[in-house]
C-alpha cells in the first residue's frame, strides 16, 4: 500500500493515477496538517501503526511541499522540513517506509533560495535516518511538467503566459542547464526505486539536460512565434548550473523518458491552446 501526502498537487495526482485503487491512499489534507508541529511524530505513528501491522512494506510518500521561491522562508520550513521530518519519525516508528521529494538544485547551487535551502535540510534529515538504519529515500528530482497548468512562476508558466498573449518574452542568455521530465515518466521512476528498496538520497536524472535557451528556442519556434522571444534581454543569474549535467542512476536505466524538446514544446502548445486545462491544487 502507496499513502500519498499531497494527493491534490501535480505528482500526488500522477501517482494516485498510476495505482490500482486497492494500492494507494490519498490522505486527506485535514489529516496531516498538524503534523509540522513538533510533538507530531507521535500522532503520525498512531495514524500509521495500524497499517503497518496489516500492511506489511507499506510506503509513505511525502508529496506535500510548497515550490515558489517567493513564499517566507518561515512557510517553506514548516512544509518542506518540519512535516515530512515528523512523518520519518512516526511512519519508520510504525514500520513503514518513506519517500520524500527533494530537488536536485539542493546539489548544485552555493546560494540557496529558501525553497532550495528548505529542501536541503530535508535531504539532511532523510540522509542521517537512513544512514541510522531507517527506510528512508529522499528524492532530488528535477523540473517537471504535464498533469496540468504550470505554475505560473516557472519558466514554462512565463512562456505559456507570452504565447496566450502575444507578448515579448524577455530572458537571460539561457545558458542554464536543465532536465525536464513529464511527471509520469518521474512517477514511473519512483515507483522503480520503491520496488528496488531504494534508500538514502537519490537523484532521479535521466541525464538529458538542455540549456533554456534551446528549449525556449523550440518552443517558440514549434508554435510559429520566434517573433516573441527575445534571448539576452535580461542579465544571467549569477548563482545557476551552467556545467554540471547529473548522470541516470543505475536502477533507473529500465524507466522511458521522453525526448525533452518535442514533448515540451506539445505539453506547451496543448495549455495555450485549452484554456480549461486542468491546475493542480496545491500539493499542501
Amino acid at each position: 500500500m502507496i499513502f500519498v501526502l499531497g494527493a491534490r498537487g501535480r505528482f500526488g495526482q500522477a501517482l494516485c493515477r498510476s495505482l490500482p485503487a486497492g494500492e494507494v491512499v490519498a490522505v486527506d489534507r485535514s489529516v496531516y496538517a498538524d503534523w509540522w508541529r513538533d510533538d507530531a511524530a507521535a500522532e503520525v505513528f498512531r495514524y500509521f501503526e495500524s497499517c503497518g501491522r496489516s500492511a506489511p512494506g507499506s510506503v509513505v510518500v511525502v508529496a506535500a511541499g510548497l515550490l515558489d521561491p517567493a513564499q517566507s522562508p518561515a512557510e517553506h520550513w514548516q512544509v518542506n522540513v518540519e512535516l515530512p521530518s515528523r512523518v520519518i519519525q512516526g511512519a519508520c516508528t510504525a514500520g513503514l517506509r518513506v519517500v520524500t521529494l527533494g530537488t536536485v538544485m539542493e546539489r548544485l547551487v552555493e546560494h540557496p533560495n529558501p525553497y532550495i535551502a528548505a529542501k536541503s535540510q530535508l535531504g539532511r534529515f532523510a540522509a542521517l535516518c537512513s544512514e541510522a538504519g531507517e527506510a528512508v529515500m529522499h528524492v532530488q528530482i528535477h523540473t517537471l511538467y504535464g498533469g496540468g497548468q504550470p505554475a505560473p512562476f516557472m519558466f514554462l508558466g512565463q512562456i505559456c503566459a507570452a504565447l496566450r498573449e502575444g507578448s515579448r518574452f524577455e530572458m537571460s542568455p539561457g545558458r542554464q542547464l536543465r532536465e525536464y521530465h513529464h511527471v509520469d515518466d518521474d512517477v514511473s521512476a519512483l515507483l522503480q526505486l520503491i520496488r528496488a528498496e531504494t534508500v538514502g538520497v537519490v537523484g532521479l536524472s535521466h541525464g538529458a539536460a538542455v540549456t533554456l535557451r534551446d528549449l525556449a528556442t523550440h518552443i517558440f519556434s514549434a508554435v510559429g512565434r520566434e517573433d516573441l522571444l527575445h534571448v539576452g534581454a535580461r542579465p544571467e543569474p549569477a548563482y545557476d548550473n551552467y556545467a554540471t549535467v547529473l548522470p541516470r542512476p543505475k536502477v533507473l536505466d529500465g524507466v522511458d523518458f521522453r525526448p525533452t524538446l518535442p514533448s515540451v514544446a506539445t505539453y506547451v502548445q496543448s495549455v495555450v491552446a485549452n484554456d480549461h486545462f486542468p491546475s493542480p491544487q496545491k500539493a499542501t
